[in-house]
């Protein structure tokens, strides 16, 4: 007999081992639809993991931060998987979840085209569609060397992506194709709305702080998104300029390292340097 434990502390028993997502649908089966994940003794495993003792168990959902990421990665793979499949001789160099989103690093020859997109999504809605097992096509992108894309855990299957965009497309002969995803349509249709502000990095080096204070922003009830790519940062205010994005913040290494953020309008005025707590009583006025 196997005594597992849930969050709030019922105990379930089972006769024999049974599976991560076979606990989650004894629990009920809309649960088990919904679940990415799980964590058994306190270590993240996949739906698939067979529990074969005592344990405490909970099971993700992309609802809960850490399941969301989960999703986003298993959505990169799945990127990875429809380049691969337009694009034969195209070489996945890697990806990883950003943002709100996800990315796919690759090079080809010719490089890939913004025109590119559409049919490499259209092939990962065909892959979702049918719904392949992770467990089976993990191993698979490991045999093309994109070990970092097969890092887990993932999604039981690509039938749980539902709802992802791609985006943009950056570089030339080293290219990344950025995408979002989210759990579910409706809020995929919430990010593409107008937003109030958009947070930009300069580098990398700030993707985690200006993620952050997307979510700081966010929780105080403003409309907001970040844009996190590897692209120079005039491209990518005059990317959003054109867009009309009321505010932009802005974030380089002295606004890391002094934890505030720069922040302008969308008519190119400079608000100067406020902390984040500002910038949210500020664009909260505004919209009042």
């Amino acid at each position: 007999m196997i005594h597992i434990t849930l969050p709030d502390g019922t105990r379930r028993e089972y006769d024999q081992p049974l599976s991560v997502f076979e606990v989650a649908a004894s629990i009920s089966l809309g649960l088990a639809k919904a679940a990415v994940a799980g964590r058994v003794n306190g270590m993240l495993v996949e739906c698939g993991f067979v529990i074969r003792q005592d344990s405490r168990v909970s099971i993700l959902t992309a609802r809960e931060p850490q399941g969301l990421e989960i999703l986003r990665r298993s959505c990169a793979l799945l990127l990875a998987m429809a380049i691969k499949q337009r694009f034969s001789e195209a070489t996945i160099i890697g990806g990883a979840v950003v943002g709100d989103g996800f990315y796919c690093e690759l090079s080809h020859e010719p490089p890939l085209q913004p025109e590119d997109l559409p049919l490499i999504e259209t092939r990962m809605q065909a892959l979702a569609a049918a719904n392949h097992s992770m467990a089976y096509l993990v191993p698979c992108y490991q045999l093309e060397d994109v070990e970092a894309l097969g890092e887990g855990p993932h999604v039981p299957s690509t039938h749980v992506i539902q709802a992802f965009s791609l985006e943009h497309l950056v570089g030339t002969t080293r290219q990344r194709i950025y995408g979002v995803c989210w759990p579910n349509q409706q809020e995929l249709d919430s990010w593409r709305a107008p937003q109030q502000v958009v947070v930009i990095n300069i580098n990398e080096r700030q993707a985690d702080y200006a993620q952050s204070v997307t979510e700081t922003l966010r929780r105080s009830g403003l409309s907001a998104r970040s844009d996190l790519r590897n692209e120079k940062i005039a491209n990518k205010l005059r990317h959003h300029h054109q867009q009309g994005v009321p505010y932009l913040v802005v974030i380089g290494d002295k606004e890391l390292d002094g934890n505030f953020v720069s922040v302008r309008t969308g008519a190119g005025e400079n608000l100067g340097r406020l902390p984040v707590e500002g910038v949210c009583e500020l664009l909260r006025s505004e919209r009042l």
